[in-house]
Protein backbone atom coordinates (compact mmCIF):
# COMPACT_ATOMS: atom_id res chain seq x y z
CA UNK A 1 0.00 0.00 0.00
CA UNK A 2 1.41 3.38 -1.01
CA UNK A 3 2.44 5.51 1.95
CA UNK A 4 4.03 8.86 2.68
CA UNK A 5 7.76 8.68 3.52
CA UNK A 6 9.09 10.93 6.28
CA UNK A 7 9.04 11.88 9.94
CA UNK A 8 8.99 15.65 9.68
CA UNK A 9 6.15 17.35 11.62
CA UNK A 10 4.22 18.21 8.44
CA UNK A 11 4.38 14.68 7.04
CA UNK A 12 3.67 13.09 10.41
CA UNK A 13 0.51 15.19 10.66
CA UNK A 14 -0.64 14.12 7.20
CA UNK A 15 0.10 10.46 7.96
CA UNK A 16 -2.02 10.75 11.10
CA UNK A 17 -5.08 12.41 9.55
CA UNK A 18 -5.29 10.47 6.26
CA UNK A 19 -7.01 7.38 7.74
CA UNK A 20 -9.63 9.60 9.41
CA UNK A 21 -10.26 11.60 6.23
CA UNK A 22 -10.47 8.42 4.15
CA UNK A 23 -13.44 7.16 6.16
CA UNK A 24 -15.51 10.13 5.01
CA UNK A 25 -16.99 10.85 1.59
CA UNK A 26 -16.20 14.57 1.93
CA UNK A 27 -14.36 16.14 -1.00
CA UNK A 28 -10.66 16.83 -0.42
CA UNK A 29 -8.52 19.57 -1.97
CA UNK A 30 -4.82 18.69 -1.98
CA UNK A 31 -2.55 21.67 -2.65
CA UNK A 32 1.21 21.92 -2.98
CA UNK A 33 4.02 22.63 -5.40
CA UNK A 34 4.65 20.38 -8.39
CA UNK A 35 6.32 17.14 -7.36
CA UNK A 36 5.31 17.18 -3.68
CA UNK A 37 3.21 14.00 -3.91
CA UNK A 38 -0.38 15.18 -4.35
CA UNK A 39 -1.39 12.14 -6.43
CA UNK A 40 0.27 9.87 -3.85
CA UNK A 41 -1.98 11.38 -1.15
CA UNK A 42 -5.05 10.87 -3.35
CA UNK A 43 -4.09 7.23 -3.95
CA UNK A 44 -3.59 6.70 -0.22
CA UNK A 45 -6.99 8.19 0.58
CA UNK A 46 -8.63 5.92 -1.97
CA UNK A 47 -6.78 2.83 -0.71
CA UNK A 48 -7.92 3.51 2.85
CA UNK A 49 -11.53 4.19 1.88
CA UNK A 50 -14.57 1.92 1.54
CA UNK A 51 -14.19 2.36 -2.23
CA UNK A 52 -10.78 0.67 -2.42
CA UNK A 53 -12.15 -2.41 -4.20
CA UNK A 54 -12.65 -0.30 -7.36
CA UNK A 55 -9.98 1.52 -9.36
CA UNK A 56 -9.66 5.25 -8.75
CA UNK A 57 -10.53 7.31 -11.84
CA UNK A 58 -7.82 9.90 -12.51
CA UNK A 59 -8.61 12.91 -14.71
CA UNK A 60 -5.91 15.43 -15.61
CA UNK A 61 -7.96 18.60 -16.05
CA UNK A 62 -5.11 20.32 -17.91
CA UNK A 63 -5.23 17.60 -20.58
CA UNK A 64 -8.99 17.77 -21.25
CA UNK A 65 -9.77 18.53 -24.91
CA UNK A 66 -10.39 22.24 -25.30
CA UNK A 67 -13.49 21.84 -27.46
CA UNK A 68 -15.09 18.77 -25.88
CA UNK A 69 -14.11 18.91 -22.22
CA UNK A 70 -17.76 18.64 -21.17
CA UNK A 71 -18.36 15.52 -23.27
CA UNK A 72 -15.09 13.97 -22.12
CA UNK A 73 -16.13 14.39 -18.48
CA UNK A 74 -19.88 13.81 -18.57
CA UNK A 75 -20.55 12.03 -21.87
CA UNK A 76 -23.19 12.42 -24.56
CA UNK A 77 -26.80 11.24 -24.73
CA UNK A 78 -29.72 11.44 -27.13
CA UNK A 79 -33.19 12.93 -26.89
CA UNK A 80 -34.58 9.63 -25.58
CA UNK A 81 -32.18 9.77 -22.63
CA UNK A 82 -29.95 6.91 -23.82
CA UNK A 83 -26.20 7.17 -23.24
CA UNK A 84 -24.47 7.46 -26.60
CA UNK A 85 -20.99 8.22 -25.32
CA UNK A 86 -20.19 7.62 -21.62
CA UNK A 87 -18.00 10.24 -19.97
CA UNK A 88 -15.22 9.39 -17.58
CA UNK A 89 -17.23 10.43 -14.51
CA UNK A 90 -19.83 7.75 -15.28
CA UNK A 91 -17.03 5.18 -15.05
CA UNK A 92 -16.41 6.20 -11.44
CA UNK A 93 -19.59 4.69 -10.02
CA UNK A 94 -18.84 3.54 -6.49
CA UNK A 95 -15.23 4.71 -6.67
CA UNK A 96 -13.13 7.87 -6.23
CA UNK A 97 -12.45 10.54 -8.85
CA UNK A 98 -9.09 12.32 -8.72
CA UNK A 99 -9.26 15.70 -10.49
CA UNK A 100 -5.59 16.56 -10.98
CA UNK A 101 -4.72 20.18 -11.82
CA UNK A 102 -8.30 21.11 -11.05
CA UNK A 103 -7.46 24.81 -11.54
CA UNK A 104 -7.27 24.06 -15.30
CA UNK A 105 -10.96 23.12 -15.52
CA UNK A 106 -12.56 25.27 -18.23
CA UNK A 107 -14.93 27.86 -16.79
CA UNK A 108 -17.76 26.64 -18.98
CA UNK A 109 -17.80 23.21 -17.29
CA UNK A 110 -17.09 24.31 -13.72
CA UNK A 111 -20.80 24.82 -12.98
CA UNK A 112 -21.54 21.23 -14.05
CA UNK A 113 -18.67 19.92 -11.95
CA UNK A 114 -20.11 21.85 -9.00
CA UNK A 115 -23.49 20.19 -9.57
CA UNK A 116 -21.79 16.82 -9.74
CA UNK A 117 -20.08 17.54 -6.41
CA UNK A 118 -23.33 18.59 -4.77
CA UNK A 119 -25.67 15.87 -6.02
CA UNK A 120 -23.67 13.38 -8.07
CA UNK A 121 -25.59 14.45 -11.18
CA UNK A 122 -24.15 14.17 -14.67
CA UNK A 123 -25.86 16.26 -17.34
CA UNK A 124 -25.00 14.62 -20.64
CA UNK A 125 -24.75 16.74 -23.75
CA UNK A 126 -27.75 16.20 -26.04
CA UNK A 127 -29.96 14.74 -23.29
CA UNK A 128 -32.25 16.23 -20.68
CA UNK A 129 -32.07 13.10 -18.54
CA UNK A 130 -29.78 13.33 -15.50
CA UNK A 131 -27.47 10.43 -14.66
CA UNK A 132 -26.77 10.09 -10.93
CA UNK A 133 -23.68 8.27 -9.67
CA UNK A 134 -22.02 7.71 -6.32
CA UNK A 135 -18.41 8.89 -6.45
CA UNK A 136 -16.06 10.71 -4.11
CA UNK A 137 -14.11 13.70 -5.38
CA UNK A 138 -10.41 14.21 -4.60
CA UNK A 139 -8.84 17.25 -6.26
CA UNK A 140 -5.30 18.61 -6.49
CA UNK A 141 -3.73 21.89 -7.51
CA UNK A 142 -0.36 23.59 -7.49
CA UNK A 143 -2.00 26.97 -8.17
CA UNK A 144 -3.12 29.56 -5.62
CA UNK A 145 -6.86 28.88 -5.97
CA UNK A 146 -7.98 31.83 -3.79
CA UNK A 147 -6.04 34.11 -6.14
CA UNK A 148 -7.53 32.36 -9.19
CA UNK A 149 -10.97 32.86 -7.66
CA UNK A 150 -10.40 36.58 -7.10
CA UNK A 151 -9.15 36.90 -10.67
CA UNK A 152 -12.37 35.32 -11.97
CA UNK A 153 -10.63 32.27 -13.44
CA UNK A 154 -12.13 29.82 -10.94
CA UNK A 155 -15.61 29.74 -9.45
CA UNK A 156 -15.67 30.64 -5.76
CA UNK A 157 -18.56 28.25 -5.05
CA UNK A 158 -16.66 25.37 -6.65
CA UNK A 159 -13.52 26.24 -4.69
CA UNK A 160 -15.35 26.17 -1.35
CA UNK A 161 -17.15 22.97 -2.28
CA UNK A 162 -13.88 21.25 -3.18
CA UNK A 163 -12.04 22.21 -0.04
CA UNK A 164 -14.35 20.65 2.53
CA UNK A 165 -11.13 19.02 3.73
CA UNK A 166 -8.02 20.99 2.68
CA UNK A 167 -4.61 19.32 2.73
CA UNK A 168 -1.41 21.22 1.96
CA UNK A 169 1.82 19.40 1.14
CA UNK A 170 5.07 21.19 2.04
CA UNK A 171 7.90 21.58 -0.48
CA UNK A 172 10.85 19.27 0.09
CA UNK A 173 13.11 22.12 1.21
CA UNK A 174 10.83 22.57 4.24
CA UNK A 175 11.29 18.95 5.32
CA UNK A 176 15.06 18.48 5.14
CA UNK A 177 15.00 15.83 7.88
CA UNK A 178 13.07 13.55 5.50
CA UNK A 179 15.73 13.62 2.76
CA UNK A 180 17.90 10.76 4.16
CA UNK A 181 14.79 8.54 4.44
CA UNK A 182 13.68 9.41 0.91
CA UNK A 183 17.17 8.72 -0.49
CA UNK A 184 17.20 5.32 1.19
CA UNK A 185 13.67 4.52 0.01
CA UNK A 186 14.28 5.37 -3.65
CA UNK A 187 17.73 3.73 -3.64
CA UNK A 188 16.03 0.47 -2.67
CA UNK A 189 13.14 1.00 -5.12
CA UNK A 190 15.43 1.50 -8.14
CA UNK A 191 18.13 -1.03 -7.19
CA UNK A 192 16.58 -3.80 -9.34
CA UNK A 193 18.88 -6.82 -8.93
CA UNK A 194 21.79 -4.72 -7.66
CA UNK A 195 22.74 -3.56 -4.19
CA UNK A 196 21.06 -0.22 -3.32
CA UNK A 197 22.97 3.01 -3.65
CA UNK A 198 24.69 4.32 -0.54
CA UNK A 199 25.32 7.99 0.17
CA UNK A 200 28.38 9.47 1.88
CA UNK A 201 27.59 11.64 4.89
CA UNK A 202 28.81 14.82 3.18
CA UNK A 203 26.57 14.00 0.20
CA UNK A 204 23.51 13.76 2.42
CA UNK A 205 24.42 17.08 4.06
CA UNK A 206 24.83 18.69 0.63
CA UNK A 207 21.51 17.31 -0.58
CA UNK A 208 19.75 18.54 2.57
CA UNK A 209 20.88 22.04 1.65
CA UNK A 210 19.82 21.83 -1.99
CA UNK A 211 16.60 23.69 -2.85
CA UNK A 212 14.95 20.78 -4.75
CA UNK A 213 12.80 22.89 -7.10
CA UNK A 214 11.23 19.67 -8.42
CA UNK A 215 10.59 18.41 -4.88
CA UNK A 216 10.24 14.65 -4.20
CA UNK A 217 9.82 13.89 -7.89
CA UNK A 218 13.22 15.45 -8.60
CA UNK A 219 14.80 13.43 -5.79
CA UNK A 220 13.26 10.20 -7.13
CA UNK A 221 14.56 10.94 -10.65
CA UNK A 222 18.00 11.69 -9.20
CA UNK A 223 18.08 8.31 -7.42
CA UNK A 224 16.83 6.46 -10.48
CA UNK A 225 19.49 8.04 -12.70
CA UNK A 226 22.34 7.17 -10.32
CA UNK A 227 20.98 3.64 -9.84
CA UNK A 228 21.21 3.12 -13.61
CA UNK A 229 24.62 4.76 -14.11
CA UNK A 230 26.50 3.50 -11.04
CA UNK A 231 24.49 0.70 -9.43
CA UNK A 232 25.34 -0.30 -5.87
CA UNK A 233 27.98 2.40 -5.48
CA UNK A 234 28.77 4.79 -2.65
CA UNK A 235 27.72 8.20 -3.97
CA UNK A 236 30.36 10.88 -3.42
CA UNK A 237 30.21 14.67 -3.83
CA UNK A 238 31.89 14.38 -7.25
CA UNK A 239 28.99 12.22 -8.44
CA UNK A 240 26.39 14.93 -7.87
CA UNK A 241 25.05 16.97 -10.80
CA UNK A 242 26.69 20.34 -11.30
CA UNK A 243 23.71 22.30 -9.98
CA UNK A 244 23.86 20.36 -6.71
CA UNK A 245 27.62 20.81 -6.34
CA UNK A 246 27.88 24.46 -7.29
CA UNK A 247 24.99 25.87 -5.28
CA UNK A 248 26.09 27.72 -2.19
CA UNK A 249 24.33 26.53 0.91
CA UNK A 250 25.43 29.19 3.36
CA UNK A 251 23.70 28.92 6.70
CA UNK A 252 21.36 31.69 7.77
CA UNK A 253 23.03 34.18 10.14
CA UNK A 254 22.54 33.36 13.80
CA UNK A 255 20.22 35.78 15.57
CA UNK A 256 21.80 37.24 18.69
CA UNK A 257 19.52 38.43 21.49
CA UNK A 258 20.54 41.93 22.62
CA UNK A 259 21.32 42.48 26.31
CA UNK A 260 18.02 44.30 26.85
CA UNK A 261 16.07 41.32 25.47
CA UNK A 262 13.38 41.20 22.75
CA UNK A 263 9.64 41.05 22.35
CA UNK A 264 9.35 37.64 20.63
CA UNK A 265 5.75 38.18 19.57
CA UNK A 266 6.64 41.51 17.97
CA UNK A 267 9.60 39.95 16.13
CA UNK A 268 7.33 37.21 14.77
CA UNK A 269 4.71 39.75 13.72
CA UNK A 270 7.36 41.89 11.97
CA UNK A 271 8.71 38.86 10.08
CA UNK A 272 5.25 37.82 8.94
CA UNK A 273 4.46 41.33 7.71
CA UNK A 274 7.81 41.53 5.88
CA UNK A 275 7.24 38.15 4.22
CA UNK A 276 3.73 39.15 3.08
CA UNK A 277 5.12 42.40 1.68
CA UNK A 278 7.96 40.62 -0.16
CA UNK A 279 5.46 38.12 -1.58
CA UNK A 280 3.07 40.89 -2.68
CA UNK A 281 0.40 39.45 -0.38
CA UNK A 282 0.62 35.89 -1.73
CA UNK A 283 0.26 33.73 1.37
CA UNK A 284 1.77 30.60 -0.18
CA UNK A 285 4.92 32.48 -1.22
CA UNK A 286 5.11 34.25 2.14
CA UNK A 287 4.92 30.90 3.92
CA UNK A 288 7.81 29.58 1.81
CA UNK A 289 9.90 32.64 2.69
CA UNK A 290 9.30 31.91 6.38
CA UNK A 291 9.94 28.18 6.06
CA UNK A 292 6.47 27.24 7.32
CA UNK A 293 3.31 25.83 5.76
CA UNK A 294 0.52 28.04 4.46
CA UNK A 295 -1.83 26.73 7.15
CA UNK A 296 0.67 27.69 9.86
CA UNK A 297 1.01 31.17 8.37
CA UNK A 298 -2.79 31.62 8.31
CA UNK A 299 -2.99 30.50 11.94
CA UNK A 300 -0.33 33.01 12.99
CA UNK A 301 -1.92 35.78 10.94
CA UNK A 302 -5.17 35.12 12.78
CA UNK A 303 -3.27 35.05 16.08
CA UNK A 304 -1.98 38.57 15.46
CA UNK A 305 -5.19 39.89 13.95
CA UNK A 306 -3.68 40.42 10.51
CA UNK A 307 -6.07 40.86 7.60
CA UNK A 308 -6.80 37.68 5.61
CA UNK A 309 -7.71 39.64 2.50
CA UNK A 310 -4.42 38.97 0.74
CA UNK A 311 -3.90 36.30 -1.88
Amino acid sequence: MTDMIGHSPQITHIQRVLPMIALSDASVLISGDTGTGKELVAQRLHQLSRRADKAMVTINCAALPAQNAEVDLFGRGNAAGDIVEPGRLLAAQGSSVFLDEVDALPLNVQAKVLRFLEAGECQLAGSHKLQVIDARILAATSADLPAETKAGRFRADLYYRLQVVPLELPPLQQRQEDIPLLLQHFAREFAANNAPLRFAREVIQQLQGYEWPGNVRELANFCQRLSLLQPGSMVQLKDLPAEMQQQSFSAAPRFVIPPEGIDLAQVELDLIEQALEMAAGNRSKAARLLGITRDTLLYRMQKYGLSDDSK
